[in-house]
């Protein structure tokens, strides 16, 4: 998933985003509200993690703007603010989540998982495509019963097809996924790893849709 963390401090913030790309996630990091409105406003993120209490305002008021505007991504608050009010204020502005500091990174890795699980359509953690067993929580795969090992860089990609299953993913879309490895995207980085999925997968685990881009197959 492309994620942005809304975090002023900066040790928690080291940590919850090196947490998130271990997880297999790229993320961008704002430390105040003005640079999280202009990361919303050219990126398309799958979800976001927003502290309440920020150097230039309240994440509570850029989570209602978003709603009103329309913008249905996923939030999970992270915020020491632990009374029941503030709980209830943040569910009610539309929060989908809400982890109280100090928190344990993996408690935020399964809130994280099992959030983007529900807007996938799919709450339960493992999917069956075709001949295909797959562990969301466990990053892991099983074709007709044995295990497919796939890297990290295959795996963000496989997980978007999975999270995604009706939908045609763009080759930027796909690229988005890759950001969290550090390196440049080459401009057949996609390709390579689609192709190399196949072998691993069955040649119709990943379609290609020419000139648009690619959707999950039945391997």
């Amino acid at each position: 998933m492309r994620i942005l963390l809304v975090e002023d401090a900066l040790s928690l913030g080291e940590a919850v985003r090196d947490q998130v790309i271990e997880d297999g996630h790229a993320v961008d990091w704002s430390q105040c509200l003005e640079y999280a409105n202009a990361s919303v406003a050219t990126t398309a993120y799958d979800l976001i993690l927003l502290d309440l209490m920020l150097p230039d305002g309240r994440g509570l008021n850029f989570l209602k703007s978003r709603r009103r505007a329309g913008d249905a991504t996923p939030v999970i608050i992270l915020t020491a603010l632990d009374q029941v009010s503030d709980r209830i204020e943040g569910l009610n502005a539309g929060a989908d989540d809400y982890l109280v500091k100090p928190f344990d990174l993996s408690e935020l890795s399964a809130r994280v998982a099992a959030v983007a699980r529900r807007y996938s359509g799919n709450p339960n953690p493992t999917v069956k495509v075709g001949n295909l067993d797959i562990d969301l929580v466990n990053h892991s795969v099983h074709r007709d019963g044995s295990s497919v090992e796939l890297t990290g860089r295959e795996w963000a990609l496989f997980e978007a097809f999975v999270q995604h299953p009706k939908a045609l993913l763009s080759r930027a879309q796909l690229e988005d996924r890759l950001y969290a490895f550090g390196a440049e995207v080459e401009s057949n980085t996609v390709e390579v790893h689609i192709s190399r999925m196949r072998k691993k997968l069955g040649r119709s685990s990943i379609e290609t849709v020419r000139g648009m881009g690619y959707r999950l197959g039945r391997a």
